[in-house]
Protein backbone atom coordinates (compact mmCIF):
# COMPACT_ATOMS: atom_id res chain seq x y z
CA UNK A 1 0.00 0.00 0.00
CA UNK A 2 1.82 3.44 -0.99
CA UNK A 3 1.82 6.37 1.41
CA UNK A 4 -0.08 9.32 0.66
CA UNK A 5 1.77 11.91 -1.01
CA UNK A 6 1.05 15.06 0.46
CA UNK A 7 -0.17 17.44 -2.34
CA UNK A 8 2.71 19.32 -2.90
CA UNK A 9 4.83 15.98 -3.60
CA UNK A 10 1.81 14.94 -5.58
CA UNK A 11 1.96 17.52 -7.99
CA UNK A 12 5.57 17.12 -8.61
CA UNK A 13 5.30 13.46 -8.98
CA UNK A 14 2.62 13.78 -11.97
CA UNK A 15 4.71 16.59 -13.17
CA UNK A 16 7.90 13.60 -12.79
CA UNK A 17 5.68 11.51 -14.81
CA UNK A 18 4.56 14.10 -17.79
CA UNK A 19 8.31 14.70 -18.16
CA UNK A 20 9.03 11.70 -18.66
CA UNK A 21 6.39 11.08 -21.33
CA UNK A 22 7.28 13.94 -23.31
CA UNK A 23 11.12 12.64 -23.40
CA UNK A 24 12.16 15.18 -20.83
CA UNK A 25 14.50 12.77 -19.21
CA UNK A 26 16.65 15.03 -17.55
CA UNK A 27 13.94 17.17 -16.05
CA UNK A 28 12.07 14.16 -14.96
CA UNK A 29 15.18 12.88 -13.41
CA UNK A 30 15.80 16.20 -11.18
CA UNK A 31 11.99 16.54 -10.47
CA UNK A 32 11.82 13.02 -8.69
CA UNK A 33 15.02 12.98 -7.20
CA UNK A 34 13.75 15.23 -4.65
CA UNK A 35 11.01 13.18 -3.40
CA UNK A 36 12.82 9.89 -3.92
CA UNK A 37 15.64 11.98 -1.14
CA UNK A 38 12.69 12.52 0.89
CA UNK A 39 10.57 9.28 0.69
CA UNK A 40 10.01 6.63 3.24
CA UNK A 41 12.54 3.88 3.02
CA UNK A 42 9.85 1.46 1.85
CA UNK A 43 9.02 3.88 -1.27
CA UNK A 44 12.68 4.99 -2.07
CA UNK A 45 13.27 2.45 -5.02
CA UNK A 46 9.79 2.87 -6.44
CA UNK A 47 11.01 6.81 -6.90
CA UNK A 48 14.82 5.61 -7.65
CA UNK A 49 13.35 3.11 -10.16
CA UNK A 50 11.69 5.68 -12.53
CA UNK A 51 14.38 8.09 -12.23
CA UNK A 52 17.33 5.36 -13.41
CA UNK A 53 15.23 4.62 -15.93
CA UNK A 54 15.04 8.44 -16.77
CA UNK A 55 18.37 8.79 -16.25
CA UNK A 56 19.24 5.50 -19.07
CA UNK A 57 16.69 7.36 -21.59
CA UNK A 58 19.31 10.50 -21.14
CA UNK A 59 22.12 8.31 -21.22
CA UNK A 60 21.03 6.57 -24.45
CA UNK A 61 19.83 9.77 -26.56
CA UNK A 62 23.34 10.70 -25.62
CA UNK A 63 24.92 7.36 -26.98
CA UNK A 64 26.24 6.04 -23.66
CA UNK A 65 25.54 2.40 -24.27
CA UNK A 66 27.13 1.45 -21.00
CA UNK A 67 24.92 4.06 -18.32
CA UNK A 68 21.97 3.36 -20.51
CA UNK A 69 22.03 -0.66 -20.09
CA UNK A 70 22.95 -0.42 -16.71
CA UNK A 71 20.31 2.05 -15.39
CA UNK A 72 17.63 -0.06 -17.17
CA UNK A 73 18.29 -3.33 -15.11
CA UNK A 74 19.22 -1.52 -12.17
CA UNK A 75 15.64 0.74 -12.35
CA UNK A 76 14.15 -2.16 -13.31
CA UNK A 77 15.00 -4.09 -10.44
CA UNK A 78 13.42 -1.60 -8.01
CA UNK A 79 10.64 -1.36 -9.57
CA UNK A 80 9.95 -5.51 -9.93
CA UNK A 81 8.42 -5.33 -6.38
CA UNK A 82 6.03 -2.39 -6.86
CA UNK A 83 4.01 -4.66 -9.73
CA UNK A 84 0.95 -4.29 -10.37
CA UNK A 85 0.90 -1.17 -9.68
CA UNK A 86 2.01 1.72 -7.59
CA UNK A 87 0.97 5.35 -7.09
CA UNK A 88 -1.25 4.70 -9.95
CA UNK A 89 1.71 3.92 -12.29
CA UNK A 90 0.85 0.83 -14.10
CA UNK A 91 4.64 -0.43 -13.34
CA UNK A 92 3.92 -3.68 -15.21
CA UNK A 93 3.68 -2.11 -18.37
CA UNK A 94 6.39 -0.08 -17.31
CA UNK A 95 8.84 -2.99 -16.57
CA UNK A 96 7.48 -4.77 -19.59
CA UNK A 97 8.66 -1.63 -21.71
CA UNK A 98 12.15 -1.66 -19.75
CA UNK A 99 12.49 -5.19 -20.93
CA UNK A 100 12.00 -5.06 -24.23
CA UNK A 101 14.68 -2.10 -24.52
CA UNK A 102 17.16 -3.79 -22.29
CA UNK A 103 17.17 -7.07 -24.17
CA UNK A 104 17.39 -4.64 -27.49
CA UNK A 105 20.30 -2.45 -25.88
CA UNK A 106 22.27 -5.95 -24.78
CA UNK A 107 21.78 -7.46 -28.54
CA UNK A 108 22.73 -4.49 -30.42
CA UNK A 109 25.76 -4.04 -28.07
CA UNK A 110 27.78 -0.38 -28.22
CA UNK A 111 28.31 -0.94 -31.60
CA UNK A 112 24.70 0.10 -32.41
CA UNK A 113 24.43 2.62 -30.07
CA UNK A 114 23.75 5.52 -32.66
CA UNK A 115 21.03 3.43 -33.86
CA UNK A 116 19.61 3.07 -30.72
CA UNK A 117 19.29 7.15 -29.95
CA UNK A 118 18.32 7.19 -33.22
CA UNK A 119 15.09 4.70 -32.70
CA UNK A 120 14.36 6.35 -29.09
CA UNK A 121 13.64 9.46 -30.71
CA UNK A 122 11.84 8.17 -33.31
CA UNK A 123 9.63 6.15 -31.62
CA UNK A 124 9.17 8.59 -28.81
CA UNK A 125 7.83 10.84 -31.83
CA UNK A 126 5.18 8.19 -33.04
CA UNK A 127 7.42 6.58 -35.84
CA UNK A 128 8.97 3.14 -35.72
CA UNK A 129 12.15 2.94 -35.17
CA UNK A 130 14.86 1.74 -37.66
CA UNK A 131 15.59 -2.27 -38.59
CA UNK A 132 16.15 -4.04 -35.50
CA UNK A 133 14.21 -1.47 -33.34
CA UNK A 134 11.04 -1.38 -35.05
CA UNK A 135 9.05 -3.04 -33.07
CA UNK A 136 10.28 -1.48 -29.36
CA UNK A 137 7.50 0.21 -27.81
CA UNK A 138 7.16 3.69 -26.96
CA UNK A 139 8.53 4.75 -23.50
CA UNK A 140 5.14 5.73 -21.71
CA UNK A 141 4.34 6.06 -18.29
CA UNK A 142 0.45 5.02 -18.40
CA UNK A 143 -1.80 5.11 -15.36
CA UNK A 144 -3.12 1.26 -13.31
CA UNK A 145 -6.51 4.20 -12.56
CA UNK A 146 -7.17 7.74 -13.46
CA UNK A 147 -4.16 10.16 -12.40
CA UNK A 148 -4.85 13.88 -11.56
CA UNK A 149 -4.08 16.34 -14.33
CA UNK A 150 -1.40 18.77 -13.71
CA UNK A 151 -0.37 22.14 -14.94
CA UNK A 152 3.16 23.49 -15.22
Amino acid sequence: MPFDLSPTDAHSFYTGLRQFNQGEYYACHDTLEALWMEAPIPEKPFFQGILQLAVALYHLGNHNWQGAAILLGEGSRRLEPFEPSYHRVDVTDLLDCADAWLETVQQLGPERVTDLATALKQIQQGQAGPGETATLPRWEIRYAEEAPQTTN
